[in-house]
């Protein structure tokens, strides 16, 4: 099988490097890939919003499956351009990835599959913002209604922070906040079938004790120890199976993976967003535990056939990544640094520990940063205690001048807390 993944991150380069271990797959190829992809599947340089480039592309490389990473492509349609012309994707259709594109789509789904989720308002006014807030009082959750590339999301107990949010904003929802902790789980569907695979918890504060602004995420752990073992069933019955088949009623059936960002409160699980894609950096340690072969699962859910695969198999050993970002992320990071110790860290530490490049580029024999969050640094182990261990060493080898890190990755979870 040849394949084909568009994008450009870690989330890119733990499909790569999975599909890269498969047998199955003959040819790999990516477009327009990193520093770290470079070495598993070869480069192309493609305008991935753009369909037509896209499928000039598969069909140079006679591509037997696209898999479509990001949102962004998604949202502009590209998945479908392929399909029109009999190319197997994995990714939704453009009105499909809605879901993520558009927070008030996602309520409205909800709502109509009877999903459990927060409260919410739409708002486009000043106005109607003031109201809202009011309604729900604090913490205040504001959220951009489009795309923002996981940072479009505010909360806080600043009222004026949360109507600064708002007025950056086209159309804004604000919704009740919900207490507990979070979960990620991601579900492979063909529009049908929905096949969960194994939960993650990620750290979307900028640094240690959540404290500092969102970000993209900063680093994740799996399993989770502290869920109930019911859990994953409990989603697929409430909320993935629900909501794939209000989907399917609208004439929009969601074909690809169907990200719930869910928070278990004090009155049950609640879904705080949907993402069309693979979560980065969950992927990253879901896929590190994933034992059954990746490119058959894809396939599968790109021609309809999942409810024909076998279980999934999954390692009992834990994972977790640890996000390396460049000097000032998330604000206007710094790029164009040298990156050393990657090596040290393929020689001492593999197999049980990796780099996954995120915002990396190669100049001649050098790697330099290209990015906010540059590598997710990731280890699997006995439990989370060890795979802890070994994800900290591992950054501990890499230099990278003005990075910074979160050291407290997965630490309560290992501790039992």
């Amino acid at each position: 099988m040849k394949v084909l993944v568009i994008g450009s991150g870690a989330r890119e380069h733990a499909l790569c490097r999975s599909l890269s271990l498969d047998p199955a797959v003959t040819a790999l190829h990516c477009a327009p890939g990193n520093a770290g992809i470079a070495e598993i599947a070869e480069l192309h340089q493609a305008d991935i919003l753009d369909g037509a480039a896209v499928l000039a592309l598969a069909t140079r490389l006679e591509a037997d499956l696209v898999v479509v990473g990001p949102e962004a492509p998604l949202v502009a349609g590209v998945a479908d351009v392929l399909r029109e012309a009999g190319i197997p994707v994995f990714g939704p259709s453009k009105e499909a990835a809605r879901i993520e594109g558009s927070k008030a789509f996602a309520k409205d789904v909800m709502a109509h599959a009877g999903v459990p989720t927060a409260r919410s308002y739409v708002c486009t006014t000043a106005e109607e913002v003031d109201s809202a807030l009011a309604a729900f009082g604090a913490p205040y959750v504001v959220k951009d209604d489009g795309l923002a590339a996981g940072k479009g999301v505010v909360v806080t107990d600043d009222i004026e922070a949360a109507k600064a949010h708002a007025a950056r904003c086209e159309r804004v929802v604000i919704e009740e906040y919900l207490d507990g902790p979070e979960v990620s789980l991601f579900a492979v569907t063909d529009g049908e079938t929905v096949l969960p695979l194994q939960p993650a918890q990620d750290f979307k504060r900028a640094f240690d004790g959540d404290a500092g602004p969102n970000t993209g995420g900063m680093g994740a752990y799996s399993p989770l120890p502290w869920a109930d073992p019911a859990l994953v069933d409990e989603v697929v019955r409430s909320v993935l199976q629900p909501t794939v088949d209000e989907m399917r009623r609208r004439g929009t059936p969601f074909a690809g993976l169907l990200y719930a960002g869910l928070a278990i409160t004090s009155r049950g699980v609640r879904v705080i967003e949907f993402n069309a894609r693979f979560g980065d950096p969950e992927t990253q340690v879901v896929l590190a535990r994933l034992e059954t072969p990746l490119a058959g699962v894809l396939m599968a859910a790109a021609t309809g056939h999942l409810a024909d695969l076998e279980p999934l198999r999954w390692s009992d050993e834990a994972a977790v990544t640890v996000v390396v970002a460049s000097h000032n992320y998330p604000g206007t990071p710094r790029t164009g640094d040298p990156i050393t110790g990657l090596d040290e860290v393929a020689a001492q530490d593999a197999p049980h520990a990796y780099v996954l490049h995120a915002g990396t580029r190669r100049e001649g024999d050098s790697v330099l940063s290209a990015g906010g969050r540059v590598l997710s640094v990731t280890a699997t182990g006995k439990d989370l205690a060890e795979a802890r261990d070994r994800a900290y060493t591992a950054v501990g080898r890499i230099r990278l001048d003005g990075s910074h890190h979160r050291t407290d990755i997965a630490a309560k979870a290992a501790a039992g807390a």
